[in-house]
């Protein structure tokens, strides 16, 4: 996942993975993260969307680095080639998946951490698709594999 994160990316012109390029991924390979949507429909949009990016949708995004001030920057994260809110959504995943006592994260530990910060760039093209946030995240935090 964070390999097609970091390809679309490059493809796309960023410096940095963001939030929108870790959502995307995690759509596209994740079928647990697709169901927790309400509706097919409602991920052809999120995907639409995204693969908009690059084309006109998120060009306000290119060059910049995605930082919504949530969470304090340490470090180079330039350097890094992670945003701050991305290192922040990959940390959130961690967490959830340590206090399961596992050691990997899951994809929808990844939304989770996406959706925790409400003004990623993630939560932003979620919103633009519809998806109601906070429904979203509850539903991850039920546990909701498949949701109708």
């Amino acid at each position: 996942m964070v390999a097609g994160a970091r390809r679309r990316a490059v493809r796309d012109g960023d410096r940095q993975i963001d939030t929108a390029h870790l959502l995307h991924s995690l759509l596209e390979t994740d079928p647990e993260v697709r169901a927790v949507f309400e509706n097919g429909a409602q991920v052809v949009r999120l995907l639409g969307y995204l693969v908009q990016r690059s084309i006109g949708y998120g060009l306000q995004w290119q060059g910049t680095v995605e930082d919504s001030g949530a969470v304090p920057v340490v470090g180079s994260v330039q350097e890094a080639g992670w945003s701050p809110a991305a290192l922040s959504a990959m940390d959130v995943a961690l967490e959830r998946a340590e206090s399961r006592e596992e050691p990997r994260a899951l994809g929808m530990d990844l939304l989770a951490g996406l959706t925790a910060d409400p003004e990623c760039r993630a939560v932003e093209v979620l919103g633009r698709a519809g998806v109601d946030v906070e429904v979203l995240l509850r539903r991850v935090e039920a546990g909701c594999r498949p949701c109708a």
